[in-house]
């Protein structure tokens, strides 16, 4: 792909530094791209041999000094010349102890000599620019770093090594070649040429369509698995909220006494529910409160809720429904019915509220039931039985453009029946628009800011 003005920009541009592992660890790893890296980082990092002398790529031992003398007496620094690097510019990466105090010092002699702080995603920015890697994959190597399950990072992976670019990369060469054929019919309208029949460009289109909404299905999964959902332990005081929100996270975390309204506030934790990211949610027990801070909790239960997708109702499966019965409040999630303190219960309760499921009864002190309880959880969530993990899922950012691409494609299927060629041209050149701004070949520099803006600093 050719290089633009802004990719050009790039490789000329300044060098950058920033750590690539968080600070406070014991090795400390920072990284220097640009064309000066080599240079700069040689100001401060001494070695028997230095940077540039071949063989390259090689980890060198040395020492970080500053005009005070030594900052770090044993250092490590390996120098990788562009284009052959993580971000296709000459790149170094000087290996030190860490702590926060001498890994800091150390960043601060190279930012002296010459290097500019990165900004968050600077590096993989500048792979993308330089052609290292599409923007599906510069997007993935976020989702690696913020993967809270193994279905997650298995998914980042696959987007990594190019799986979901090389899809779209077969819709966008598809529409190319569809369009092209009819601009050629609008170039050469009195040329008899060999044109496709109208069918089969309307039969590939619609191919094409059939191919940009199986990805798009995949949206849902991507959503749960790079975000995940939250689920709120809801109930009357003194059901098991707690006890169970414990019993899922395998720690006492959550404070359990006798006592009703025990608990005042949300309290949060981040679950793994087969496979599936879930911040759990604990809440104050709803009932009518005169106790200010009690209301006050009472009314965070009802927003938690509200924004909840799954929504467990903890009752004591061994008292009557009536007075621990669902309010049916206002907007939230899927509401699954669970029936503590099934080791008290004598016989199932007879006035369950219609309009829910059966109740899931568990008990959180010993752990029964909790599978079943799973197993629920897992159905309201993928909607159906969930055992493997996608090849490819799509982001909300993908989700958009291909729903816009989708659309135009069949505004284009439409007009190429009606011969309308000039209308179904301009349908398809802003679909192939939509599909190029997902894999980067099209897409705005003000949109690529806002997506590496999301990185962390050094990567």
């Amino acid at each position: 792909m050719p290089m633009d003005s802004e990719q050009a920009a790039a490789a000329e541009g300044d060098t950058i530094a920033a750590f690539s592992t968080a600070v406070g660890g014991p090795v400390a790893v920072i990284r220097v791209s640009g064309p000066g890296a080599a240079a700069i980082v040689g100001r401060v990092w001494r070695g028997r041999v230095p940077l540039t002398t071949a063989p390259h790529r090689t980890l060198r031992l040395g020492q970080l000094c500053a005009a005070a003398g030594a900052v770090d007496s044993r250092a490590l620094a390996v120098f990788m010349p562009g284009p052959a690097s993580y971000t296709g510019e000459d790149l170094v990466e000087v290996h030190c102890h860490g702590g926060v105090l001498g890994a800091r010092l150390a960043l601060v002699e190279i930012l002296r000599a010459g290097a500019r702080h990165a900004e968050p995603g600077e590096f993989t920015k500048r792979a993308f620019l330089n052609g290292k890697m599409d923007l599906t994959q510069a997007e993935a190597v976020a989702d690696i770093i913020s993967a809270h399950s193994e279905a997650a990072l298995r998914v980042a992976n696959r987007q990594l090594e190019g799986r979901l670019g090389a899809e779209i990369n077969e819709i966008y060469a598809e529409l190319a070649e569809l369009l092209s054929e009819i601009e050629a019919r609008l170039d050469f309208p009195e040329e008899d040429l060999d044109w496709l029949p109208a069918g089969t460009l309307r039969r590939r289109l619609a191919a094409v369509a059939e191919l940009a909404g199986r990805l798009l299905a995949s949206r849902h999964e991507g959503e749960i698995l790079r975000h995940g959902i939250r689920l709120v332990i809801a109930g009357p005081p003194n059901v098991g909220k707690s006890s169970l929100l414990n019993a899922i996270l395998g720690r006492d975390r959550a404070i359990v006494t006798h006592l009703p309204g025990t608990t005042r506030d949300t309290l949060e934790e981040l679950a793994h529910i087969r496979g599936v990211p879930v911040r759990l949610i604990d809440t104050a027990g709803i009932r009518e409160a005169a106790d200010m801070i009690e209301q006050s909790g009472i009314a965070r239960s009802y927003a938690s809720m509200a924004q909840a997708q799954v929504i467990l109702w903890v009752i004591d499966a061994s008292a009557p429904y009536a007075g621990q019965a669902w309010p049916n409040h206002g907007p939230g999630g899927a509401v699954l019915l669970v029936g503590n303190k099934k080791d008290l219960m004598a016989e199932p309760p007879q006035d369950l509220a219609s309009g829910l499921p059966p109740p899931i009864y568990t008990c959180a002190l010993t752990g029964d039931g909790l599978e079943t309880l799973f197993d629920a959880i897992e159905r309201v969530v993928w909607e159906v039985p969930h055992n493997a993990t996608p090849e490819v899922a799509v982001s909300a950012r993908h989700a958009v453009l291909l729903e816009t691409a989708q659309s135009q494609i069949e505004d284009a299927k439409a007009r190429v029946a009606a011969e309308e060629w000039e209308l179904a041209a301009f349908a398809l050149r802003s679909g192939l628009h939509a599909v190029g701004a997902i894999n980067g070949r099209t897409v705005l520099p003000d949109v690529l800011d806002a997506i590496f803006a999301k990185f962390c600093i050094g990567k």
